[in-house]
């Protein structure tokens, strides 16, 4: 079996990394029919934690944003309407759905103000986390709603996360660097802050009869924040190569440039190739490529998602980057995990290009290119800013005093979740009930059976919990309906194979009964009591059982070639 996390080469520098999950998000569903699905991110944490990445960084559940918290950027009456508003009521604010743009793209549905509240929490969270120096990079995948007006819902966002994250990190930091990998521009973000040179915008998107309409590469924002605002319009299926070749050097350019002091990077999947709604040619590693570039500037950086809207390769990409940034490049080999059906029929990490044509040609990108630059270069360098006592807000105690709450807790009680979450293991630090799976150890249920297996070259596959346990499984959300995913157990010869057999029955009768038990039904409280006659009988039933196994297991040895395909 491959190695599941790998080191990454250069890493010159361990980051602390801050990932923020809350159990919550993949409960709330847009609707039937809707390209937005919160299980993405379900799927992605499934993946971060069945490769073990949990152990190289830590995990939070963020405090949701508050109303107060939300109008920082977004009206009073827009946040007061998002927290009233529900299915039930939906037709007493008809007037007030057509003035916020809620109804079509951006459904009413059961939750909406606590999916905002968790979303936009994550990223203010991180943001704080980032300024006080508690961590290097912060990870909120339920983030990157970019879309999002100052009263206005936009693109399946209600609430811009992104813009109050900078707003955090503002308070800190003279200067924040916003990229945005979207296949959609990021309109939202850039309209907040259009007018500011504090924050520089960079949005690579494809332009041209395409949501939301904007992003022309004449737009370089007004007044103070003239050439702040840069956008780089795309053509349909670009590739890896040719993304490359312009997203390095205008960010490269950027950073010697403006000279931030913090990078928010909203990593939206719908760049990558086959998505539902994108139309560029991205693989995982090639989209993954913008977060390891951005990270190597040693700057606090704020990770966060955004679209996409093929759950498998979302969730791809998103743990592969959650482990880049943990210093760390995933297996090709997906683990076992509870969406182990949704990444058939290869149950492979990577995303793929397709073989689609780019129309992104040398000259039109280098055009581009040139003119982007051009426009960076009136810029004139970094600003300068004047900077005043930073103001006090409600996550400033939280975030200061985490355990203020402690004494209020029961002493006879477990510890709270959040210790545990907070938790990160040391480089070297192993238990014997923490290294299951890993250094050969999978699946076997005594130490020594590896010696046994190994030598035979043999490759078991354990029936603990899973989707490869289940005879059939019902498909969560939109996806591929409830099949039964075959087990592909791929083995070196015909006497491997025998000795797997042999070894897997043991593993099953040591770890308490085999399956066929397991799945047998309870025996009722009041049995009748077993005559003789049966026990004679079923003894040789037995004895029969047992003859047919020994002749199958010659079978199996036999050195005779089959003409049956494999």
């Amino acid at each position: 079996m491959s190695e599941k996390m790998i080191p990454l080469e250069g890493e010159t520098q361990k980051k602390r990394v801050c990932y923020f999950f809350d159990s919550d998000i993949g409960g709330f569903h847009y609707g039937p029919g809707h390209p937005m699905k919160p299980t993405r991110i379900r799927m992605c944490h499934s993946l971060v934690m069945n490769y073990g990445l949990y152990k190289k960084m830590e995990i939070f559940r963020a405090k949701p944003a508050t109303k107060r918290e939300m109008t920082q950027f977004h009206s009073d009456e827009y946040v007061d309407f998002l927290s009233r508003i529900t299915p039930s009521n939906m037709n007493s604010y008809v007037k007030e759905q057509h003035k916020y743009n809620v109804g079509d793209d951006c459904p009413v549905f059961d939750g909406l103000f606590e999916y905002c509240s968790i979303s936009a929490g994550g990223s203010m969270e991180g943001a704080a986390r980032l300024s006080r120096d508690k961590c290097d990079i912060a990870v909120n995948w339920a983030g990157g709603l970019h879309h999002a007006k100052k009263s206005e819902a936009s693109g399946f966002c209600y609430v811009n996360d992104i813009v109050l994250g900078i707003l955090e990190l503002l308070r800190y930091h003279t200067r924040v660097l916003y990229i945005d990998i979207d296949v959609h521009h990021g309109d939202g973000v850039e309209e907040a802050f259009y007018t500011t040179d504090r924050v520089m915008t960079v949005s690579f998107h494809k332009y041209g009869e395409y949501f939301p309409g904007t992003g022309e590469l004449r737009d370089v924002g007004v007044m103070k924040g003239k050439y702040y605002a840069l956008n780089f319009p795309l053509r349909d299926g670009i590739s890896d190569d040719n993304y490359k070749s312009v997203f390095e050097p205008v960010i490269q350019q950027v950073m010697e440039s403006y000279d931030p002091s913090a990078i928010v990077l909203q990593c939206g999947t719908d760049s990558l190739s086959g998505d539902k709604l994108g139309c560029l040619n991205l693989s995982m590693r090639g989209h993954a490529n913008c977060v390891k570039f951005v990270k190597s500037f040693n700057k606090p950086l704020l990770l966060l998602g955004g679209g996409g809207y093929t759950m498998r390769n979302v969730s791809r990409a998103w743990a592969f980057e959650t482990g880049l940034a943990a210093g760390v490049e995933l297996g090709p080999e997906i683990p076992v995990n509870e969406y182990y059906e949704y990444f058939g029929p290869d149950y492979e990490l990577d995303v793929k290009s397709s073989n689609t044509d780019d129309l992104n040609t040398p000259a039109y990108l280098d055009r581009v290119k040139r003119i982007v630059l051009e426009n960076l270069r009136h810029a004139g360098g970094p600003p300068s800013v004047q900077m005043s006592n930073i103001p006090s807000m409600p996550i400033d105690e939280d975030l200061d005093d985490p355990n203020q709450n402690e004494d209020f807790e029961d002493p006879n009680d477990r510890r709270p979740m959040r210790l545990l979450d907070s938790r990160r293991q040391a480089d070297g630090e192993l238990s014997d009930s923490e290294d299951e799976g890993e250094g050969g150890r999978r699946n076997h249920a005594r130490y020594r059976d590896r010696e046994t297996d190994d030598t035979n070259g043999g490759h078991k596959f354990g029936m603990g919990g899973g989707i490869l346990n289940a005879g059939s499984m019902a498909s969560h959300g939109a996806g591929p309906s409830g099949h039964t995913t075959a087990v592909r157990i791929l083995t070196s010869s015909a006497a491997a194979e025998s000795a797997m057999e042999v070894d897997t029955s043991s593993a099953e009768s040591n770890a308490g009964g085999s399956v066929a038990e397991a799945a047998a039904p309870e025996t009722p409280a009041t049995e009748a009591p077993v005559s003789e006659s049966a026990v004679d009988a079923t003894a040789e039933k037995t004895e029969e059982t047992t003859e047919t196994s020994a002749e199958d297991s010659k079978m199996d040895v036999d050195p005779t070639p089959s003409t049956a395909a494999p």
